[in-house]
């Protein structure tokens, strides 16, 4: 069973926390004959109740005296308290030992602050939150920052964006130990959408769109998603919202952030996703099926959005059964 230590302080952010040790947790639940994967400890300066940034006190049931021994896994949460915990005398030195007796060490958000001061990031390629990418460039400039991955991982060493890509991050973890099957188990009784590759952007329109306030565009929204092998022109969308195309585009853009054409398109890709990872389609079928109008069409919307090309996304996310 691997032991995971998952680095809490003052001010860290629950979901930094919660959101990774519910993965691991969830999959020692679905795992065969309920067979514990993991042992999953949160770890902080003190023991008991730790006040995160929300004010929502987590439990830790270790302290940093009582962390000692073997460990597999050590995650480090992020949140605002790591501006002041890195000056902490225990904490940064702490890490720095605990990393050298790990097999991995992770970060979530801006714990790669605290990575970085432990001297865990010089010369690697890393990432944080999007808004604090330059500050993790100007502050550790030996760090190879990259501000559009979803995670990175370099060597041993795996670092993520902005809070729920943690829940990506831990997949990720869990795929590598358990099988492509049990992470997308877990994702799916997490309820995730699916599981997004770490290559995937901070600002792909999946991640940047919103749900429209007027009635009418969250209509299309839902038959959008529900038909993307449908025409879905500006012409017809507005139709179907009961408005001008051109007072549609400018609204859809203005409530959604994106325009209608990189709407369709990231739904497209995320339906094309669906069926590549649950069904043995082939590659033409499936652009058929989700309103592609050619191949071509489909691999460059999979190359711009997700970075990969379909026939690689297929064979790194398909299931065993639909491989079968």
């Amino acid at each position: 069973m691997r032991r995971v230590w998952i680095l809490a302080f003052p001010g860290a952010q629950v979901l930094d926390v919660s959101g990774p040790y519910e993965v691991f947790a969830m999959a020692n639940r679905l795992g065969e004959a309920r067979m514990p994967r993991y042992a999953v400890s949160v770890v902080a300066p003190a023991a008991g109740p730790v006040a995160t940034t929300g004010g929502l006190a987590l439990v830790a049931q270790r302290s940093l005296a009582q962390a000692t021994g073997p460990v597999d896994t050590l995650v480090v949460a992020g949140g605002e308290g790591t501006r002041s915990d890195a000056r902490d005398p225990r904490l940064v030195p702490w890490i720095r030992r605990t990393a050298r007796r790990a097999r991995r060490v992770a970060s979530v958000c801006t714990g790669a602050f605290l990575l970085a001061e432990a001297g865990l990031l010089d010369g690697r390629r890393a990432t944080t939150h999007w808004a604090m990418c330059d500050a993790l460039q100007r502050r550790f400039p030996t760090v190879r920052v990259e501000r559009d991955p979803i995670f990175v991982r370099d060597g041993h060493v795996f670092t993520s964006a902005g809070i729920t890509a943690g829940l990506d991050l831990a997949l990720e973890l869990v795929e590598e130990d358990c099988g492509r099957d049990a992470a997308l188990r877990v994702a799916r009784w997490l309820v995730m959408f699916l599981r997004r590759p770490g290559g995937q952007s901070q600002f792909s329109a999946q991640l940047s769109a919103q749900l429209a306030e007027r009635d009418g565009l969250r209509d299309v929204q839902g038959w959008i998603a529900d038909h993307p092998e449908d025409e879905l022109t500006v012409p017809a969308l507005a139709r179907r919202a009961r408005m001008s195309p051109r007072n549609f585009a400018r609204a859809f853009r203005r409530e959604i952030g994106v325009t209608p054409a990189a709407y369709v398109e990231a739904q497209r890709v995320e339906a094309a996703r669906r069926l590549l990872e649950t069904t043995a389609r082939n590659v033409a079928e499936v652009a058929a099926a989700c309103g592609f109008a050619r191949v071509e069409t489909m691999h460059r919307a999979f190359r711009r959005i997700l970075r990969v090309p379909p026939a690689q996304y297929r064979r790194h996310f398909r299931t065993a059964a639909a491989a079968s």
